[in-house]
């Protein structure tokens, strides 16, 4: 199989999937605009060639990188990036090589970055979702809020890309967005409150789960307004009922041989639209993996290897059973450097030695999103791995 990964560099985890895909007999290829100095090791060891271009948006250069690794290794059988931001493109490279794995069309791309469309679906599947509206003018706006209530919430209605969010919670902030806003297409909905639980598979070519995992996040919206510290567990075993409604999403989709990463809310209480009080309520469709460090700590949490699983998935070697071990909570946590901590660093890392997974500073780029130093650390209860949170956000008092 001649396997073309586009932009195999990013995220820095990503050299995995090349990996398990040459142990799993794929003849990998890469298509990036990075310098191929830069790579580690085990990504260059990992991929047969490399073609590096200008950038990856110029579709010309695209083009001309596919022409050059089919005229030198044949006719190419799959081509994947894992990233949401260039599912179109795949897409597209797909179509023009007559490459039949993957999406192919541009509306199965769009309602998977169109937040409207996601919306479409779940309401045509009778998925539960927040209500909302497609923001044209403040008038209708406030109307849409007299309806639900506020707080809402604003995005973009394009989710891949843009981490832009707001949280409106009176007339006066709807205002002033409606004067500071970029240019774009926005989506307003209600306000749901409750934590957010993700459903993660890996999906064989007959949309069959062959892994499961979940990842509860806090209200990552209040995290990042009000800049505290952040942390999000992903779990050693999946709730059924959260299992059932992924398994009905993905179908609702149509997704098939792919990593994929839906979002639902647990609803804190009961709401008269939407269920019962812990019930869940779709928000997001993905087809590409978590990002971040998650499939790393889906590895730690379930003692096993995601990347491992995919391949053999995309080579058809469904059979063969990846080794699993003792289940963990795997839990992600970072700190700011502005806060006055009770603990430092040194303590956490000698008191928490033999449970800490990875530990490391953040670089300068990401300081906003994801604090200043990051952990990630296993523990076999959730009472521990809260407890580990408590003592590394604990402030001097």
């Amino acid at each position: 199989m001649n396997f073309i990964f586009i932009s195999p560099n990013f995220p820095s985890t990503y050299w995995n999937f090349c990996d398990r895909l040459l142990k799993a007999g794929a003849n990998v290829l890469g298509i990036g605009d990075a310098d191929y100095d830069t790579f580690p090791t085990e990504l260059k060891n990992a991929m047969t060639e490399y073609y590096k271009v200008d950038t990856l948006e110029d579709y010309d250069q695209m083009i001309r990188a596919m022409g050059f690794f089919t005229f030198k290794y044949g006719k190419i059988d799959w081509i994947e990036s894992n990233n949401e931001f260039w599912l179109t493109q795949d897409a597209r490279l797909r179509k023009d090589f007559n490459v039949q794995s993957g999406f192919l069309q541009e509306d199965e791309i769009e309602r998977l970055k169109k937040k409207s469309l996601m919306k479409e679906v779940f309401e045509k599947e009778k998925l539960p979702t927040a209500k909302y509206h497609m923001i044209s003018n403040v008038t209708a706006a406030k109307k849409f809020t007299k309806e639900v209530g506020y707080p809402v919430v604003v995005t973009p209605n394009d989710t891949s890309g843009t981490d832009d969010t707001w949280k409106l919670n009176n007339d006066d902030e709807l205002d002033k967005f409606f004067k500071t806003a970029p240019e774009g297409s926005f989506i307003m909905e209600e306000y749901l409150d409750g934590d957010i639980y993700s459903y993660d598979a890996i999906l064989d070519m007959e949309g069959n789960a062959l892994f499961e995992s979940t990842t509860r996040y806090p209200s990552v919206l209040d995290t990042v307004m009000s800049k505290n510290e952040f942390s999000y567990y992903v779990y050693p075993d999946i709730p059924a009922e959260l299992s059932a409604i992924g398994q009905k999403t993905a179908k609702a989709f149509d997704l098939k041989g792919r990593f994929v990463h839906f979002e639902f809310v647990q609803l804190e209480k009961a709401h008269k639209n939407l269920g019962k009080k812990k019930d869940f309520v779709a928000v997001k469709v993905s087809g590409c993996p978590s990002g971040g460090p998650t499939t790393d700590m889906m590895n730690y949490a379930h003692s096993t290897d995601v990347y491992e699983i995919w391949a053999n998935m995309i080579l058809g070697h469904t059979d063969k059973k990846v080794k699993s071990g003792k289940p963990h909570y795997s839990v992600y946590a970072f700190r700011r450097g502005n806060r006055q901590f009770a603990h430092t660093n040194r303590r956490i890392l000698m008191r928490y030695e033999s449970s800490l997974c990875e530990h490391r500073e953040v670089p300068p780029l990401d300081w906003e999103h994801e604090g200043e130093y990051m952990y990630i650390a296993n523990f076999d209860s959730i009472q521990k791995a809260q407890a580990f949170l408590r003592y590394i956000s604990e402030r001097r008092k």
